[in-house]
């Protein structure tokens, strides 16, 4: 078993199974599945999100197995991104308490209790009309460096996200929004996987996913340029002659996920 609790859980729950406890918080429900749950709860009128997985069976795993998906088997996952997020600068959610036993892996109770991030809005409704009311320049090319720094720092610490959308990204509203002050968190790791260097195919796979996630906002040709720049940290010459390939991947891969979104909706 592992357990790691601090304030306020730790007082809250004193003496207590917080594996019990924490199925007793109560709040507004984002997720309700047979084998996780997700909810927003407050202690002492602050706000934190609760995610609980109780096992998927191995009958799910089996499943994600033979159609080529990595099943998340619990909060570890998470867990450990966010730890190395931390120590690699990459603006995240902080972890408050974290739990797992059993070594059943499908059968596995497991839970991670995150801070709230607020005030915030995150990049897709932020930019759900740039593509007809254009943002200020300077403000687009500012978002653009630092997701691409995150993006970046992420993928040479050896984590790769697996849901690397700009829905993820969360912008800090509590203050006038200006390029000089632009506060950006990555969330939703749950299906993160971390190790000592990221693989080539699963960075591509989030380049992919991310330059999906933009392809209706009304970014230029320029700006995917800046991008490329700043996440590869190097002369943009140099990028477009030594990452032709995956840069011709990546425009197929994106046109063909689009492809699908606008067949199956929101069932990607």
């Amino acid at each position: 078993m592992t357990l790691e609790v601090r304030a306020p859980f730790a007082e809250l729950w004193a003496g207590k199974d917080p594996f019990v406890e924490v199925e007793r918080l109560e709040g507004q429900v984002y997720r309700e599945l047979e084998g996780r749950r997700t909810l927003r709860t407050e202690v002492a009128g602050k706000g934190y999100f609760v995610k609980i997985h109780r096992g998927i069976g191995w009958a799910e795993i089996v499943k994600n197995l033979l159609t080529a998906k990595l099943p998340v088997l619990g909060a570890r996952n998470e867990q450990v991104a966010l730890r190395r997020l931390a120590e690699l600068g990459v603006p995240s959610m902080t972890s408050v308490a974290y739990g797992e036993r059993g070594v059943n892996p499908a059968r596995q109770h497991s839970f991670i209790i995150t801070h709230e991030l607020a005030p915030t809005i995150d990049l897709e409704q932020l930019s759900l009309n740039w593509a007809s009311v254009p943002p200020a320049p300077r403000l687009k090319w500012a978002l653009i460096a630092r997701v691409a720094e995150m993006a970046g720092r992420m993928h040479r610490g050896g984590i790769n996200h697996r849901d690397f959308y700009i829905c993820h990204f969360l912008l800090n509203t509590a203050e006038a929004i200006t390029p000089e002050t632009i506060q950006l968190s990555l969330i939703d790791l749950h299906r993160a996987q971390t190790r000592r260097a990221t693989p080539i195919r699963w960075r591509n796979k989030d380049l992919a996913a991310l330059y999906f996630s933009v392809l209706d906002i009304g970014l230029t040709r320029r700006d995917r340029l800046r991008f490329l720049r700043d996440y590869f940290q190097r002369p943009l010459r140099e990028v477009l002659r030594d990452e032709a390939k995956l840069l011709n991947w990546l425009t197929t891969k994106a046109n063909k996920l689009y492809a699908r979104k606008q067949r199956y909706g929101d069932a990607l």
